[in-house]
């Protein structure tokens, strides 16, 4: 079974971070998407495993998530 690549998901701008989570993992089954709140402080590491889903305080996506 061939899996995509796909390592940007502008798409999900809007969408609520669930669904938008789902999503990710489905069309990239090699990276673990991370709800993240608008605001919050992490570390600026770059890991190819995981994709930050940036939310408001709604559960709104409000970036385009990526690989990093």
């Amino acid at each position: 079974m061939s899996y995509s690549s796909k390592d940007v998901w502008p798409e999900l701008v809007g969408a609520s971070g669930e669904v938008a989570e789902r999503v990710i993992e489905r069309q990239n089954p090699n990276v673990n998407a991370v709800i993240v709140k608008e605001g919050s402080f992490l570390t600026a590491d770059f890991r190819c495993d995981r994709v930050r889903v940036w939310v408001n305080g709604s559960g709104v996506v409000v970036r385009p998530p990526s690989i990093g």
